[in-house]
């Protein structure tokens, strides 16, 4: 989330914060507008070649040690079984989990339609209390390229913080991969505690999004 420094700031000055944090949920029209940020993602892009399947690749010179042990380098060993005939990336997100040392791991299901909790929060997490977000992910058919998480996060329809992590590049594999967020902590204080919204996405570098995703969830004095 990035919240840390919305704590002191509210308590003192009473102003909301221009401070960036990083989870979030469900949006007014207004705040889930496009933003600045949004723009950034859409500037042009050198024009590469056209797409082709991996399959197809790995079958070109397989019978070349030598070209094929330097495959094997570049993407590592593929499970043909996770290749299809077509060039697109398939990736799944599967779950989110907040991990905290306060308390059990929370692990949240990604649903099919993209609204985890359409009335009421995705979760709740306490003031001051360090954790880290951990993502599970699935990727099938081609090799990913420059797969990045954004997330964008208001309270009261004001940005509060923007995040911006490239998680890498990821071949075809029957294992999901998962990737962890540095540690961070909450905000505190009267003016941190309440509710937020946030939209998350998963984008490559041809910005295809494979998840976007907006909910809510609640800063409180407990866990609950």
């Amino acid at each position: 989330m990035g919240l840390e420094d919305e704590k002191k700031g509210g308590e003192t000055s009473g102003e909301t914060p221009d401070k960036e944090m990083g989870l979030s949920r469900k949006n007014s029209d207004s705040s889930l507008s496009p933003t600045e940020d949004d723009d950034e993602d859409e500037e042009k892009k050198p024009q590469l070649g056209p797409m082709i399947a991996l399959k197809e690749q790995l079958e070109k010179d397989k019978d070349d040690e030598s070209l094929r042990r330097w495959k094997e380098q570049l993407i590592g060993v593929v499970d043909l079984e996770d290749v299809g005939e077509t060039p697109d990336p398939v990736v799944k997100i599967l779950d989110l989990t907040v991990r905290s040392p306060d308390r059990e791991e929370m692990v949240l299901t990604i649903p099919d339609d993209g609204l985890p909790n359409p009335k009421g929060p995705w979760f709740t997490i306490k003031e001051g209390s360090k954790y880290t977000l951990v993502f599970n992910f699935r990727v099938t058919n081609n090799i990913v390229s420059g797969l990045r998480y954004n997330n964008t996060v208001w309270k009261t329809g004001v940005k509060v913080d923007s995040t911006k992590t490239m998680l890498g590049t990821f071949s075809p594999q029957a294992e999901p991969y998962q990737h962890v967020m540095p540690e961070e902590i909450t905000p505190s204080g009267i003016f941190a505690r309440g509710s937020y919204s946030a939209r998350t996405k998963f984008i490559d570098d041809d910005n295809k999004c494979y998840l976007e995703i907006n909910y809510t969830f609640d800063i409180r004095k407990n866990w609950q």
